[in-house]
C-alpha cells in the first residue's frame, strides 16, 4: 500500500472511530450495562433523570411565579382561596412556601444518593428514584430487600421516572418533617443553605446535607440550576 493511501486509510478510520464515539446510547431504567465505568454510569444517570427533573421543576416554578404574582398584586382571590384549601394552609405566605420548588441540583444530588446513580433495585424495578416508602396496601409497590423489626418494608412503584419526581416534590412540599426546609428554600436560592435542612430526610441526619453538598460540588451540578 502506498504511503498516500495509508494516510487516507488511517484518516478515515480515525474519523469513523470518532464519529462512533459520538453516537448517543439510549438507556432505560431497566438496562444496566455490566462492568460500567464511573463515566458511563453517570452519563446514563444524567440521560435518564436530568430531563425529567428539569421539566418538573420548570412546571412547578411556572405555577409558583404565577401564584406569587397574584399574591403580590392582590388578584385572583378565588383561585388563591381554592389553593389554600387544597394545600391545607391558612395564609398566602404559607401557600407560597408550599409552591416554590427547590433547585434541580439538589434533586439531582438526592436522586444520585438514593438510587445509587440509577442502579438500585427499586429504581430499575419500580422507577422509584428517591427510595420513597409505601404505607398504603392499595397502591402499586414492591417489597424492599430487607426488613425492619421483622416487618416488610414496602417501596412505592411508579409508572414513570417523571411520576416519581412529581411525587417527591409533593412530599417535600407537604410533608410535616420538612417545614424548616420549605421556609429556607423560599427565603434563599443558596443550595448549600437549603440542603442543611434536609436532615429529616435520612437517618444519618445532618451528615445527609454534607454528603449532598459533596456530590453537588464534585459533579458541578449547579450548572443545572441555570
Amino acid at each position: 500500500m502506498k504511503k498516500s493511501k495509508v494516510v487516507v486509510f488511517f484518516f478515515l478510520l480515525q474519523s469513523f472511530l470518532y464519529s462512533s464515539s459520538l453516537t448517543p446510547v439510549q438507556y432505560t431504567a431497566k438496562s444496566i450495562p455490566k462492568n460500567m465505568s464511573v463515566l458511563i454510569k453517570k452519563e446514563r444517570f444524567y440521560q435518564l433523570l436530568v430531563p425529567s427533573i428539569k421539566k418538573v421543576h420548570a412546571q412547578l416554578m411556572e405555577e409558583f411565579l404565577r401564584i406569587h404574582s397574584y399574591v403580590q398584586n392582590n388578584k385572583e382571590q378565588k383561585e388563591l382561596s381554592k389553593l389554600r384549601k387544597k394545600y391545607k394552609v391558612s395564609t398566602n405566605e404559607a401557600l407560597l412556601l408550599v409552591l416554590k420548588p427547590h433547585p434541580p441540583s439538589i434533586v439531582i444530588a438526592q436522586a444520585a444518593m438514593e438510587s445509587a446513580w440509577a442502579t438500585s433495585r427499586f429504581f430499575s424495578k419500580a422507577n422509584n428514584v428517591f427510595g420513597m416508602w409505601s404505607y398504603k396496601k392499595n397502591e402499586a409497590r414492591i417489597a424492599a430487600g430487607m426488613k425492619r423489626n421483622g416487618k416488610t418494608i414496602w417501596l412505592r412503584k411508579f409508572d414513570s421516572i417523571e411520576d416519581s419526581i412529581v411525587a417527591y416534590y409533593k412530599l417535600m412540599s407537604q410533608g410535616r418533617a420538612f417545614k424548616e426546609f420549605r421556609r429556607t428554600r423560599y427565603e434563599t436560592d443558596d443550595v448549600f443553605q437549603i440542603i442543611k435542612k434536609l436532615d429529616k430526610y435520612s437517618e444519618i441526619g445532618s451528615l445527609y446535607g454534607k454528603e449532598l453538598g459533596k456530590i453537588i460540588r464534585y459533579n458541578k451540578l449547579r450548572k443545572y440550576d441555570k
